[in-house]
Parts: C-alpha cells; structure tokens; sequence
C-alpha cells in the first residue's frame, strides 16, 4: 500500500531552535501526560454517560480558553429513532467549539476530538492500568481516543509555553462512536472555516497514517406480518419472520469486498411467543463503501427489497448512509506528506495506509477540509477490554502534533 503513495526522496528538514525548544517542553512533560491520561480514562464516557461527558468536555474547555481560545456550543441534532439504540437514552450532547484563529485567513488548522467512547460506565473495565515495565498500559478509551485528546491539548500548551504562534479551532463531540449524527451539522460548518482538518484517532497498528477510508453507512429492515395462533390457526397467519428470513437470504448476495462493497446483518429480534406466528421483524445492518457508486448500489439494492404499502408481508427498509468514502485525494496527501516531513525531523516514522474503518474524518473531508485522521497515539485493541495504549506515543506523537500545527499554521513552511 506505501507504494502507492510519494515517498519522501530528501534528508529530513531540521528542527528549527525554537521547534527543539517545543520538543523539550513536550519532553519534560511526560509525567503531566501519563497522568492526565490516567485521569480521563477513568473518567466513564462510554455508553452517553452524560456526567462523565460533560465533565470530560469542561476539563479540557477550561485549558483551552486558558490558552485564550473563545467558545461555544451547537446544539446536537436529533438522529434517526429506528437506529440501534436510537432511542435507549434522550441525552442529545452538543458539540463544543473552541477557537483561537487570530484572525488568521489561512493556516487554520481545525483539531477533532471526540470525547465518547464504546465502554460500559458501569462494568468493571474503568481504570489504567500500567504494564511491568511501563511502557504500555490498557484501560477503557486510552487510546480511542482519551490519548489522542491528551496530546493535543498538551501539544497546544507546549506551543503557547515557548511562543510559538498558531491558528486553531478545537471540537470535542461525544457521538463519533454512535455515527455522529447529533454533531455532523457542527463538524460540517467549522470544516469549511479552515483551511487543514486533524482528527485525534489513534494510529494504525504499524503506526501508519490513515490517509484514505471507505464510508459506512447504517440501515434497518422491517417486515410486518399478520399474527395468528400456531395450533389452532395457523394457516391464517403470515409470518413476519420468515419474510425478514428471506430478506436477510436475498441480501447476503450483496456484498462484494474485492471492489470494497460490504453489508452486514446482526443483530436481528422478531416474535413474542414461540406459539404465535409473529407479526413483526427487525434486522439492522452497516454498509461499507469504497466510493460514492458503490453506496448508489447498495442503497438500490437495499430499496428493491421493500413492498407496496398493502402488501402482506409487508418489508420496509431505511437507511443512513452519513459518512462518505474518504479517498486519497491530492491535498491530503500533500498534507500527510507534511505530517510525515515533521516526524522524520523529530526521528520518527511515519507510514502510510488505507483502512476499513470510519471516522469524523470523513466528514469533515467530505465538507471540503483536507483532513488526516490517525495523528494520535499509538496502540491497539480497540472497543474491547484489552484497549492498550504505547505509552512512549505520548510524548512522540505530542511532539509531532505540536511542531505540525505550528508549521501548517505559518501556512505550511518548514521553519518558524
């Protein structure tokens, strides 16, 4: 996959002075970094943990507009009730805003960060807990993406502690693990306000850069049937549960992952009684996409399941698909080169990659912002109870933010 993209041909660009000074300071905080980590990891944003999310937001919110940042916050939209979940709690999160642009009308780098994450506030994963050693530690989000919001409020600070000039907005929204439909409006209109978009999801798991995503999309289907008695009426029943069966049997031919076109059916709940012919029947699913062609074929694909109105069965499906493909497109590789010439200065490597996986780089891409999504820490096992983190990524990959907003803030030069 590296081959398909530019490699970097030239000796790395040096650090400036003042650009060692930054690194230094990033440096001298490694202790600040793995206890801030410690703290917000065990800090419940999982399951829309309104508490743990509020007081996550207004941690980080206070040290922002410290660093003299203005804020505010957009009211999160609704999202569709036939969702997943949709309507298991009614907290609605609005997405915060902090902004110090300085009136800037180019180099305006917008940092994403999401503040959710996929664990259990009440289960018995909650802390970090250090590996012999202490180079890694596991615990619920540190690396997806508590990390990633460490190291760059950190990086954002060591900046402003050594002088360094830059042009930035900060957004912390807490559904990125949900689809982000109660923050994509917000993501959407403050992509088009910068001019670089840095989203703070973890690296990939030999440390590459994402610079290129499928979309993905959500979708439900419903059958109604008419319910009757299995013993004594049997015949006149029709059950919705052998429709969706047929439906679910007619939609496992859609997939074809060689050109990048994925469906997937589960969970599934249908019936109330084993002696009822059920009524009704429900499956969700998730799409991916390479491109915008292939999420046309599956949205056909998916509607040409659905009846009439007086049909009996009758099969109703909707569909979602909110986060675009996410191709390599110039401007984001030309960013990712940029990323790759700073860790090459600090000694570091930075590889590239394409992945499967969805995130609110998408959208803020998808909005016109050139954006690179896996600048945060690195680690792996994502959204299960062994999420562990490199604990030597906090300072690196801090130092790498840090000195890339810098310089993408001067509006892309090598040198401050």
């Amino acid at each position: 996959m590296e081959g398909r993209f530019h490699a970097t041909i030239h000796s790395p660009v040096q650090l400036t002075e003042l650009e060692k000074r930054v690194a230094q300071d990033i440096q001298s905080r490694a202790h600040d970094l793995l206890e801030d980590l410690r703290l917000h990891v065990s800090i419940p944003t999982g399951g829309n943990n309104q508490a743990a999310i509020e007081e996550t937001r207004e941690r980080f919110g206070i040290r922002l507009q410290e660093l003299g940042a203005n804020s505010h916050m957009i009211p999160g939209d609704p999202k569709p009730d036939w969702l997943l979940g949709g309507q298991a709690n009614h907290y609605t999160p609005p997405t915060v805003v902090c902004e110090r642009l300085n009136g800037a009308t180019q180099g305006r780098v917008m940092i994403a960060g999401h503040l959710d994450t996929v664990h259990d506030p009440n289960g018995d994963f909650l802390d970090l807990s250090i590996a012999p050693g202490g180079k890694t530690a596991i615990g619920p989000g540190c690396v997806d993406m508590k990390g990633g919001l460490v190291i760059a409020v950190a990086a954002l600070e060591a900046l402003e502690a050594c002088g360094v000039p830059a042009n930035w907005t900060f957004t912390m929204n807490a559904d990125e693990e949900t689809g982000t439909y109660h923050s994509e409006r917000a993501l959407r209109d403050e992509s088009q306000k910068h001019d670089f978009g840095i989203a703070l999801e973890p690296a990939l798991p030999g440390g590459e850069l994402a610079i290129e995503r499928v979309g993905s999309g959500q979708f439900m289907i419903e059958t109604q049937g008419k319910s009757a008695h299995v013993g004594r009426a049997f015949t006149e029943g029709v059950s919705a549960v052998v429709a969706l069966a047929d439906c679910i049997s007619r939609s496992a031919r859609f997939p074809d992952p060689q050109r990048g076109k994925i469906l997937s059916i589960g969970p599934i709940k249908g019936g109330v009684a084993t002696n009822a012919v059920p009524d009704s029947a429900y499956a969700w699913g998730n799409v991916r996409f390479a491109d915008e062609s292939i999420a046309d074929e599956l949205s056909v694909e998916l509607d040409a399941l659905q009846t009439a109105e007086d049909a009996m069965p009758r099969v109703i499906v909707r569909r979602s698909f909110n986060r675009p493909a996410k191709p390599l497109i110039p401007e984001t590789e030309a960013l990712a080169l940029r990323a790759r010439e700073v860790a090459e200065s600090l000694g570091q490597k930075l590889p590239f990659k394409s992945t499967g996986g969805v995130c609110d780089g998408n959208i803020m891409q998808d909005a016109g912002l050139p954006t690179i999504d896996t600048l945060g820490v690195r680690g792996g096992g994502l959204h299960t109870k062994d999420e562990w983190i490199d604990l030597t990524s906090l300072v690196e990959r801090c130092q790498l933010l840090a000195i890339l907003i810098a310089r993408l803030s001067a509006g892309g030069s090598a040198a401050l």
